[in-house]
C-alpha cells in the first residue's frame, strides 16, 4: 500500500509502498478514503525541535480520518468489516490511574496514531478496536467525518465554559480556534471577537461567525489587541477569552482583556516559558482559569457528533484544500504560511478533485 512517511531525521515527507500491517486479535484494518492534516503533521514536516526529539523514523504520518473497516481481529466484538469509522487518536492503556478514573484522555501511558505508533496518511490502517468510533455516512461524508478528531478538542474547549449570551474573545485562528468560533456561535455568544495575524483566517472566522475580527500585527500586539477588544465590547472586558495560539503576546492580552471575575482558557501551546504577573493580572482580578489539551475520550465525540450531524456547525468552509497523496510536500508551505485552515488528503479517490 502507499503511506506518507517520514522516513529520514530531516524536512520534508516522501511517498512509500510498504506492506499492511499484521492484524492482531483486538484490532481492525481499515480502508482508508479520506485523511486531514493537523499541525502535529506540520511540525514533522518541518521537523523542528519538538519533532526531532519525539519522533522515531520510520514513521507513517497522520492522526484524523474516515474509512471503511474491511477486516476485523477475532476477539473484535463491538464494530464488524463493512463499518464506516473514524477514530480517537489517543490510544491509552486503560489501566493507569487516570484511566480508571474515567479521565483517559490525561493517561500518562498515551500512544497517539502517526506519532507514537503507526498512522493513518495510507491506503489501509491498523487501529485497536476500542479506538473505532462509527459514523453515519448519510451524515458525515468523508472529508467531514475525517475532522471530527480535531473538532473535538475545540468542542472540549468552549463547553467547559457557559457562554450563552456572554461576549467571547478567540484569540488565535487555526483550525481549533476557527471550530470555536462555529461553536460558540451556536451556543448563544452575544459576541464574538476573533484576532489573528493572518488576513484569510480572519476572513475565514467572519465566515463561521464572527462578530469582529482584529489582525494585531504591530509593534505591540499586546497591547493593540486589548484595546481593541474592549473598545469592541462597548469599553467592557470580555466575559469569556479563549487563548488558542499559544503566542506569548496574546496570553498576555487575554488577561489584559478578560473583565474582573472573567474566564480565560489556555489552549495553545506556548514554545517556551512564559512570564506572567499573577497578582495583578489573575488573582486580584479574580478570574477563573482553565488550562485544557486534547478532549475527554469518548464523551467529547457523543456532542461532537450532535453539532455536526444536525448541522449546527457547518466545516464545510475550513476545507481549503483537497489534494492526492502525492501533493502533500507541495501543499505544507500553505499551511506554514497560515494560507491553508484544514487540507483533506482524498486517499481513495472519491472526493472531487480541486479546493
Amino acid at each position: 500500500m502507499k503511506a506518507i512517511r517520514k522516513v529520514r531525521r530531516e524536512p520534508g515527507l516522501v511517498i512509500e509502498d510498504i506492506n499492511i500491517p499484521p492484524l492482531q486479535p483486538d484490532e481492525i484494518l481499515v480502508k482508508v478514503e479520506a485523511a486531514s492534516v493537523c499541525g502535529t503533521d506540520l511540525h514533522i514536516w518541518k521537523w523542528d525541535e519538538w519533532s526531532q526529539k519525539r519522533i522515531k523514523t520510520p514513521l507513517t504520518l497522520g492522526h484524523e480520518f474516515a474509512g471503511t473497516i474491511v477486516e476485523i481481529g477475532s476477539m473484535v466484538r463491538s464494530v464488524a468489516a463493512g463499518d464506516y469509522i473514524s477514530a480517537e487518536s489517543h490510544v491509552t492503556c486503560g489501566i493507569c490511574f487516570q484511566c480508571r478514573i474515567g479521565t483517559p484522555h490525561l493517561c500518562p501511558e498515551t500512544q497517539i496514531l502517526g506519532v507514537d505508533r503507526p498512522g493513518v496518511f495510507s491506503e489501509y490502517a491498523v487501529i485497536p478496536e476500542k479506538i473505532a468510533w462509527k459514523n453515519d455516512r448519510s451524515l458525515l461524508p468523508p472529508k467531514i467525518a475525517t475532522l471530527q478528531e480535531p473538532f473535538g478538542n475545540a468542542v472540549f474547549t468552549v463547553f467547559e465554559h457557559e457562554i450563552s449570551s456572554e461576549s467571547v474573545a478567540i484569540l488565535g485562528c487555526g483550525p481549533i480556534g476557527l471550530f470555536s468560533v462555529g461553536i460558540a456561535r451556536a451556543m448563544g455568544a452575544s459576541a464574538i471577537y476573533a484576532v489573528d495575524i493572518s488576513e484569510s483566517r480572519l476572513a475565514l472566522a467572519r465566515r463561521m461567525g464572527a462578530t469582529a475580527v482584529f489582525n494585531p500585527s504591530g509593534d505591540d500586539p499586546t497591547a493593540a489587541t486589548a484595546k481593541w477588544l474592549i473598545d469592541t465590547n462597548g469599553g467592557f472586558g470580555i466575559d469569556v477569552v479563549l487563548e488558542m495560539s499559544g503566542a506569548p503576546s496574546a496570553i498576555a492580552a487575554a488577561f489584559e482583556s478578560v473583565r474582573t471575575g472573567g474566564r480565560v482558557t489556555l489552549f495553545g501551546i506556548p514554545s517556551k516559558p512564559i512570564t506572567l504577573d499573577v497578582a495583578q493580572k489573575m488573582i486580584f482580578k479574580n478570574l477563573t482559569i482553565l488550562a485544557l489539551n486534547g478532549r475527554r475520550i469518548f464523551e467529547t465525540w457523543y456532542k461532537t457528533r450532535w453539532l455536526l450531524e444536525n448541522k449546527i456547525v457547518d466545516l464545510e468552509p475550513l476545507v481549503t484544500h483537497v489534494i492526492k497523496m502525492e501533493q502533500i510536500n507541495d501543499v505544507m508551505p500553505a499551511m506554514a504560511r497560515g494560507e491553508a485552515c484544514k487540507i483533506v488528503i482524498d486517499i481513495a479517490g472519491g472526493i472531487a478533485d480541486g479546493r
